[in-house]
């Protein structure tokens, strides 16, 4: 039976569809999925039969095994690789003086590249930081400027909440701006303190919850 497995990635925390062929992938199961950006780890968090799905379904990437011990392996050295680079960009950084704030780093399952997410204000010049890495690291360098949100993401803390982890990275698929108006459809006191996630923007949830309630009026 064909599958369709939703896989979440374990750095960008993004959800995506696979299709699983003859792999009998369960959710919790850890597998190596084939993506646009090259060979990746993630977890299931979702699966059905792809009779469900219709014809489409055949231009979704593949899920290419369920994670084997070396692939286990191969990720906490990932993870070493990913701290070393970390530690290292932000030193560049500093010595350069650019007026950004590194997020995260990321490389690539495969190999083939590191992605390095940030913050700023503007648009910032890094071509002499990307030598600098491409330099140490002697990769494929990306760099890749985020939004508050998508930061709040890939870092993953407890929300405000205290349910456990915020929203945004524990299952919403697309991050969109929440509005005001939003708040007060909901009959919310519009208190920035209490409205506010770790981003410092409006919680993602308020999309979220007016969209349940619309569901419920149908």
């Amino acid at each position: 039976m064909l599958q369709i497995v939703t896989v979440k990635s374990e750095v960008i925390r993004s959800r995506s569809d696979y299709l699983a062929s003859d792999l009998k992938l369960r959710i919790g199961d850890r597998c190596v999925v084939a993506t646009g950006r090259g060979v990746e780890l993630g977890i299931v968090t979702d699966w059905h039969s792809a009779e469900n799905q219709g014809p489409g379904h055949h231009k979704l990437h593949k899920a290419l095994r369920k994670a084997t011990d070396r692939d286990l392996y191969l990720y906490e050295k990932k993870k070493d690789r990913e701290e070393y680079a970390f530690r290292f960009c932000r030193k560049r950084i500093k010595v350069r003086k650019l007026p950004m704030k590194l997020s995260r780093v990321e490389y690539i399952f495969d190999g083939s590249r590191v992605i390095f997410y940030f913050t700023a204000d503007g648009r910032i010049d890094f071509r002499e930081l990307v030598k600098d890495l491409a330099r140490e690291l002697r990769t494929r360098i990306e760099m890749r400027q985020i939004g508050a949100r998508d930061e709040a993401r890939l870092l993953g803390a407890v929300g405000s909440c205290g349910i456990g982890e915020n929203c945004s990275a524990r299952f919403l698929k697309e991050l969109h701006s929440v509005s005001v108006r939003t708040a007060k459809a909901q009959d919310l006191a519009i208190n920035p303190t209490r409205l506010s996630g770790m981003c410092g923007r409006l919680k993602c949830c308020l999309n979220f919850e007016a969209e349940e309630k619309r569901k419920c009026r149908r």
